[in-house]
């Protein structure tokens, strides 16, 4: 039965605990209302919390506004919250300049998100094998690598797919039973998507060969994540053991096995919040064995230089002039990097400091820095006062003294007033600003890499 299998599916992937809340995308179509009724099956057996959103793209008209309707009503009757949002997807994605589909996409889990910080849920969406069977045809069509083979994940961060075991043809037969009604999206029908013409004219002969075909691709596309997992592993031990002052030792690099150099630069990318394609790679590994810089994106560059290799970032010239006044914001983006600052009591900043180990260097005496101090980018000629040494020198000079590699330091923030920097990334609080035992109030910074600046 459907149910069990759910229920299977939820506990082998530990997608959701008693007590616990989830929210639904609903469509309105098979897949969304059978997962809908089953969660809401299991509201008292797991005390859950179901919620559920809808979005109306503005795309199809009255059919749109028959498929709002209709969740609206579908979620009255069974008594879940619902919400709504809606969007001009075409015109929003005008406006972005990339496609409707993508755009669709993107604006549904921004709301889906949204909400599920709201509701402190999981985002449980209606992914089922046969999806799953698609996405990994999709793919091969596109010559993928491994990643594509691992087809949809059952748990992405807040995301879970607790049909991702189940068939189509198991939902239909789960909304007969149930005498479930559910509406048709038309544009599901047509040719005029690269996936539709898999479900449609692909798909079937295939399964005139096997039948079992999703649940066959299932199962491969599970032994396929346990492999990407494992590589994954073993390509953090390499960096690990790589990895050197200002980057990694790219003599041990070239000994590395194509597999794992190709899932290591791709974690370092990650950490800038970029996906490399796999002509990046190449140019990549030629740079390794012979030096030189690979632009893989805009703002994102590998570099290899004197044995060391790294990924940097560029500077951004458009953040150069950014200035953001401190106690305007305790939050902003410069230079694709998030910076958040926090002011707390000193007895608050000790009890804080226990649990969550905030780096000394980045905390500051509040009431040492002046009113007119801002956050920026790093400029040529800004001098600090090292803490502990006492001595005034230029960043520069700093930074060559800690051997920061040249790319790093052209997106180095600092805080700063207008002849001296308080605080500077790499190096921290300059000594008039260091908390001390007569300090009263904390200010703590933190930095993190983003792609949603």
């Amino acid at each position: 039965m459907m149910e069990d299998k759910l229920i299977e599916t939820v506990r082998k992937y530990d997608m959701l605990q008693e007590g616990g809340s989830v929210l639904v995308g609903l469509s309105g179509g098979a897949d969304s209302v059978s997962l809908l009724h089953a969660l809401c099956s299991l509201r008292e057996q797991m005390r859950l919390k179901v919620y559920a959103c809808h979005v109306h793209h503005g795309l199809r008209g009255a059919e749109a506004d028959r498929d709002e309707a209709f969740c609206a009503e579908l979620c009255r009757k069974w008594n879940v919250p619902y919400e709504v949002l809606h969007c001009d997807i075409a015109k929003e994605a005008e406006k972005r300049k990339i496609g409707t589909e993508e755009c669709g996409r993107d604006v549904r889990y921004a709301f889906f998100e949204k909400l599920a910080e709201q509701y402190d849920a999981k985002i449980a969406t209606a992914h089922t094998a046969s999806d799953n069977a698609e996405t990994i045809l999709f793919h091969l069509t596109r010559g993928c690598g491994l990643i594509g083979l691992c087809g949809i994940p059952p748990v992405r961060g807040k995301i879970i797919r607790p049909l991702i075991e189940i068939s189509r043809q198991e939902i239909e037969d789960y909304c007969r039973t149930h005498g479930l009604l559910y509406v048709t999206d038309s544009s599901n029908l047509g040719r005029d998507y690269s996936r539709n013409c898999i479900r449609l004219d692909v798909l079937p002969p295939l399964k005139e060969i096997n039948p079992s075909l999703d649940r066959t691709l299932t199962r491969f596309s599970e032994r396929m994540r346990q492999t990407e997992a494992y590589i994954i592993q073993e390509a953090k031990n390499a960096l690990k053991s790589a990895g050197v002052r200002g980057g990694y030792d790219a003599g041990k690099m070239r000994q590395w096995h194509e597999v794992v150099f190709f899932a290591a630069v791709r974690i370092l990318c990650e950490e800038f919040a970029v996906i490399p394609e796999a002509k990046h790679i190449e140019l990549i590994k030629k740079i390794v064995y012979n030096s030189g810089a690979v632009d893989i994106s805009g703002r994102v560059r590998a570099v290899m230089t004197q044995g060391i290799f790294r990924i940097c970032e560029v500077r951004d010239a458009a953040a150069e002039c950014e200035e953001y006044p401190i106690g305007t914001a305790e939050n902003m983006c410069i230079a694709h990097k998030k910076l958040t600052y926090r002011v707390m009591n000193i007895d608050e900043y000790h009890d804080e400091l226990k649990k969550y180990q905030f780096s000394l260097a980045n905390s500051l005496d509040y009431g040492t820095i002046p009113l007119t101090s801002v956050f920026r980018l790093k400029k040529s000629g800004d001098r600090i006062t090292l803490p502990y040494r006492g001595v005034t020198k230029p960043l520069r000079k700093v930074f060559n003294e800690i051997k920061l590699p040249q790319e790093k330091r052209d997106s180095v923030l600092v805080l700063a007033d207008e002849s001296r920097v308080l605080w500077s990334e790499e190096i921290g609080a300059c000594k008039e600003c260091m908390v001390t035992q007569s300090t009263e109030k904390v200010l703590v910074i933190e930095v993190e890499m983003t792609n949603k600046c």
